[in-house]
């Protein structure tokens, strides 16, 4: 005991020898609880969010396993983690991907990525949301792809090439019945109606409900492999969907469904900072003289 107090009391007297230990302690663990933040917060609602849970249950079972001695138990769990090791990378390749991919484009540590304004991203919210209402009371099948940070340019190589505003009225011509545009999916980045007729990967989730059709399960296919937004409308009985992170949350109105995008587009969007509107103002003000 008095050997674990003086090792203790060595340690503490070691980082409290100079400010510059503390401030080193302090940024070592402040860098660490960030990437965990950031890592815990980019699987969040995905798929892996529950494989995450059930190898924190698989490691406590082991390490109780290992305090009561259970040879065979612990036997059988060395052999898991092997499998593990092999597995985990192919389980989550997904997130692996979108991890690395963020840390390419500098967004990881950014506190905001999106390209497009707040009032720009209201905007094609609400024309789509108009366009929805309309698909949804006429019963048009749709899937309408809203591009995040992850590109999803390998799997929208079969659309056509449109670069178009967003609006309600375009989008919903787009997918009337029997024309060249109407069956795929339309892929909107940057603000703008980049692609239509696009088709996508479905999904593999084998616990989907039998009735999703095919639009249903590439729009979710396409949120499993992306942080992509998909707004899906059956063509059976006109129900509007979201699909997120490889979840999908169905029989939506116009408002709820204004209310998710907002949640999910408006709140990462960073807006103008004091200086910026300073010198934006500033600027107004020196072309006026």
């Amino acid at each position: 005991m008095q050997g674990g107090m003086l090792l203790d009391w060595s340690f503490l007297s070691g980082v409290m020898a100079s400010p510059w230990n503390i401030f080193r302690a302090i940024l070592d663990i402040s860098i660490v609880s960030y990437v965990f933040y950031r890592l815990l917060s980019l699987i969040k609602g995905s798929r892996a969010e529950q494989l995450l849970k059930g190898l924190f249950i698989l490691l406590a079972f082991a390490v109780v396993a290992s305090y009561l001695r259970l040879d065979m138990v612990n036997w059988l769990l060395d052999k898991l983690w092997i499998v593990f090791a092999i597995t985990l990378p192919i389980v989550f390749q997904p997130e692996l991907r979108r991890f690395l991919e963020r840390i390419g484009t500098g967004s990881f540590f950014a506190r905001s990525a999106n390209l497009q304004e707040r009032e720009a991203y209201e905007n094609i919210i609400q024309e789509i949301c108009d366009a929805v209402s309309v698909l949804s009371r006429t019963r048009t099948g749709a899937l309408i792809v809203l591009v995040r940070e992850t590109g999803i340019n390998d799997y929208t190589e079969t659309g056509i090439m449109l670069d178009s505003l967003v609006s309600s009225g375009l989008l919903i011509n787009i997918f009337i019945p029997n024309t060249p545009l109407h069956d795929g999916a339309v892929i909107i980045k940057d603000g703008r109606i980049k692609k239509a007729a696009c088709f996508l990967p479905l999904s593999v989730n084998p616990y989907l409900h039998p009735e999703l059709g095919t639009r249903h399960r590439a729009g979710l296919g396409i949120t499993e492999l992306s942080d992509a937004l998909a707004v899906i409308v059956s063509e059976e009985d006109g129900g509007v969907s979201l699909a997120n992170g490889g979840k999908l949350t169905r029989y939506l109105d116009a408002q709820s469904l204004q209310e998710l995008l907002e949640k999910e587009l408006l709140s990462k969007v960073k807006r103008d900072s004091f200086w910026r509107r300073w010198t934006s103002d500033g600027r107004k003000r020196a072309e006026g003289e």
